[in-house]
């Protein structure tokens, strides 16, 4: 398939990912069939692409009229069966490869394009594994995109065993139609991004638990020594500590003890402290 040849894109999950996703694609032109499981995760979903497209018109970036005509593109949906004519599927659900892999089966009866671009936006599972159970694993492709979606240019594009150079550089073209830049990989545990990252957030919170430093100054510490504009638990906070361990133990699962997951990490995701989302991580968001 070509890049030119797209012109509905289904997004599955209407997440802080998914509705990032949907709105890319819609402000570069595309239709968009939005996919979540109950609909007020749909309403949330569209309320997050007003807020953002809003500031976007804000900032003189676009204009109303192409803010009305973003959304209008946009159609949601329920129903998986309404994937039935996407030329191209992202995946944004939970970080949980059965659910993953239980949606990919069923769309492989669902969508009728037969060269139709499978992807999902995981950020350290296996897209071989994906892979495996759609009808044409080599059309199957990790596209990473990056929080919040909307204003970070990078894009993970992620091999995996049986894909296909040209699934490779159609997804590459693809993301540079949406504005963003791509950057290749081959599929392995946390890719280029979170192989890194999540260790250096990690390692942020032992350096926390074992009292060397306050949060404040670890944050500002590694904000003045780097030139990074958040330090590791400002980050934690607005990636989400759920996400942040569940990415940590897939590497710690599958790389060893070096990506060991501290325990008060553990711990805040037990107390339902997940950072912005909740209101309360590493730091209180109430009081802002």
């Amino acid at each position: 398939m070509k890049v030119e040849d797209v012109k509905v894109v289904g997004v599955l999950g209407a997440g802080t990912m998914g509705s990032g996703i949907a709105q890319v694609c819609a402000m570069a032109g595309y239709e968009v069939v939005l996919r979540d499981i109950e609909e007020r995760f749909l309403e949330r979903g569209m309320e997050n692409i007003k807020k953002s497209l809003s500031k976007f018109v804000e900032k003189g970036k676009i204009s109303e009229d192409e803010m009305k005509a973003t959304l209008e593109r946009i159609k949601t949906t329920t129903k998986l069966e309404d994937f039935e004519n996407v030329d191209v599927v992202i995946e944004a659900i939970i970080e949980d490869m059965e659910a993953k892999k239980a949606v990919f089966r069923e769309l492989n009866d669902i969508v009728k394009r037969e060269d139709a671009i499978f992807a999902s936006n995981t950020s350290t599972l296996s897209i071989t594994e994906m892979a495996a159970v759609t009808r044409k694993p080599e059309n199957f492709v990790g596209i990473h995109f990056m929080n919040p979606v909307p204003l970070m240019k990078g894009v993970e594009i992620v091999r995996g065993l049986l894909t296909s150079e040209e699934t490779v550089q159609f997804a590459c073209d693809f993301v540079r139609k949406l504005g963003k830049e791509p950057v290749v990989c081959k599929d392995s545990p946390g890719f280029i991004s979170n192989r890194i990252l999540m260790p250096w957030i990690n390692e942020g919170i032992w350096v926390l638990y074992e009292g060397i430093a306050t949060k404040e100054e670890i944050d500002r510490g590694m904000r003045l020594f780097t030139n990074v504009p958040m330090g590791p638990l400002e980050l934690a906070d607005l990636i989400g500590l759920d996400i942040v361990l569940a990415a940590i133990e897939t590497l710690h699962r599958e790389l060893g003890d070096k990506y060991k997951p501290c325990p008060l990490l553990k711990q805040m995701v037990r107390a339902g402290l997940l950072g912005r989302k909740t209101g309360r991580g590493f730091y209180d968001y109430t009081k802002k």
